[in-house]
């Protein structure tokens, strides 16, 4: 058995190590490691309640609007303060655009540009590939066209967060009470004309059909049919490598799929919270409170007796010489569960059909992951225009006032899954904050148990290659890895 380090990996945000257990030229064990500590939440003790407003979202460059809202809402539960219906879709309209551009970039940028690689140059439908999605151009004007103009529609998108919320990243409108920016008629209109921009760009390039009828696709047969009439496009190619690679039987990961809901409005979420069991195909209730961290394998000291802590009374302590252990990544756990998050896990638990029957027929893999990417961001634009349309002269703001004596949750849906804050406040200042991001739960170490986290789980199995000098690489490696969308600097705050 050979041991391996994998990393660090490009075109990921932040610092990300794999170490591998190798035996017979496959995956025998993984343990996935955040070499690098941040603090933040550390940062944020003993300040004034509404400076995690301005602290959190610096987080990340990313998704800041996702730590925006999650830092919003846990203030909003501390103060018992509920945003009026057009502060919520300002929100909502912040959040969906960060989550939209992810899911792009993802695609365009982090996921396809593999395939653009020299491993994979002879098979067929590499030239089209390495024409669409190549991350260099190499002296050609004809390498990575779609990825350019997918950046550049990107880049043109993210001018909406800033005319919502007065700047990206980090914008300050995001309040407990709702949102410091109104939006008036005239605005309204310029950005329904943005946001059909972005929707000429994904039904042209990425889905070659209108965004409606990709979301109404109920299964793989009707998926099928869909490809042999709408051949040409972007999602029609990764479906024809997906087959030719065997995407379908790689990375499957722990089977059950957590979503805390995503784009609150008056009845729930846009997008359902709830607990989607991939064993039984049945969707169950979430409860919160068997929310809990083990620290085991971290860098980080354990409560008393080792105990696995619920966030709010969570710490964060660092121990860089703790015997055994190897990431500053804590391992969040669910009623003592793996979980997996992310869009595969929002589209499960929502009802979405063609990815509850993908599911069901293949399990949690890199096919899986991708493809609910892809319908997310079919199924978030309408919504956005419909958010847009609903703007009416009511307040965005609702005033309202922090106790010295409080404590709130705040959960939140980013583009790569579950967000979670947890503060609690003491004579008027933060006592305590924890924060458990998507990539947190997904790349989680090893529990109390020894049970490995979703992506350790997921890379067992996957095949590695060695040199005579036994350092190893793997294309499937990098595929399982991307499939999940890590964000590294998230997981270590």
């Amino acid at each position: 058995m050979t041991r391996l380090v994998l990393g660090p990996f490009n075109r990921v945000e932040g610092d990300l190590e794999v170490q591998l257990e190798v035996e017979d030229g496959r995956v025998r064990e993984a343990r996935v490691q955040a070499p690098l500590y941040r603090g933040f939440e550390n940062l944020l003790l003993g300040r004034d309640p509404l400076d995690a407003l301005a602290i959190a979202p610096r987080i990340c460059g990313i998704c800041s609007v996702s730590q925006s809202v999650a830092a919003a809402r846990a203030l909003a539960d501390a103060a018992g303060v509920q945003p009026p219906a057009n502060g919520a879709r300002a929100t909502n309209l912040m959040l969906a655009c960060e989550n939209l551009a992810d899911h792009v970039m993802h695609f365009y940028a982090f996921f396809m540009p593999d395939f653009a690689a020299a491993d994979y140059a002879a098979r067929p439908w590499h030239a089209q590939a390495k024409r669409r999605f190549s991350a260099v151009a190499e002296g050609s004007a004809n390498a990575g066209l779609h990825s350019r103009a997918a950046l550049a529609a990107r880049a043109r998108w993210l001018e909406l967060v800033g005319t919502l919320g007065g700047k990206w990243p980090h914008t300050g409108s995001i309040l407990p009470g709702g949102s410091a920016r109104p939006i008036d008629g005239a605005e309204r209109m310029r950005l329904l004309a943005r946001v059909r921009e972005m929707r000429a760009f994904l039904e042209q390039d990425l889905f070659g059909s209108p965004l409606e009828e990709i979301a109404a696709l109920d299964g793989l047969r009707a998926l099928d049919g869909w490809r042999g009439r709408a051949g040409g496009s972007d999602l029609a190619l990764f479906l024809d490598i997906a087959d030719d690679t065997a995407l379908h039987g790689l990375g499957r990961g722990p089977e059950r799929y957590l979503s805390f809901g995503a784009y609150a409005q008056a009845a729930g979420h846009a997008f359902a919270r709830g607990v989607w069991d991939g064993q039984t195909g049945q969707l169950l209730p979430l409860h919160p409170q068997d929310v809990r961290e083990d620290a085991t394998w971290s860098w980080l000291a354990q409560a008393a007796g080792g105990a696995a802590l619920h966030p709010s009374e969570g710490r964060t302590q660092p121990e860089p010489d703790k015997p055994g252990a190897y990431t500053w990544n804590k391992a969040p756990r669910l009623a003592g569960r793996v979980v997996e998050t992310g869009a595969v896990a929002r589209q499960l638990v929502a009802g979405q059909p063609l990815v509850r029957d993908a599911v069901a027929r293949h399990g949690g893999v890199v096919f899986t992951r991708v493809l609910a990417r892809l319908l997310e961001v079919a199924r978030i634009l309408p919504l956005m225009e419909r958010w847009l349309q609903a703007i009416d002269r009511e307040p965005f703001h609702a005033p309202h006032d922090l106790p010295a004596e409080a404590q709130g949750a705040g959960l939140s849906e980013a583009a790569r899954g579950a967000l979670g804050h947890w503060l609690r406040v003491d004579a008027g200042r933060i006592a305590n904050y924890q924060i458990v991001a998507p990539t947190s739960w997904n790349f989680s170490p090893r529990d109390a148990a020894g049970t490995p986290g979703a992506l350790e789980m997921a890379l067992v199995g996957a095949p590695v290659d060695e040199d005579a000098r036994g350092r190893g690489r793997s294309v499937a490696v990098r595929h399982i890895v991307r499939s999940f969308d890590p964000c590294m600097v998230c997981t270590v705050h």
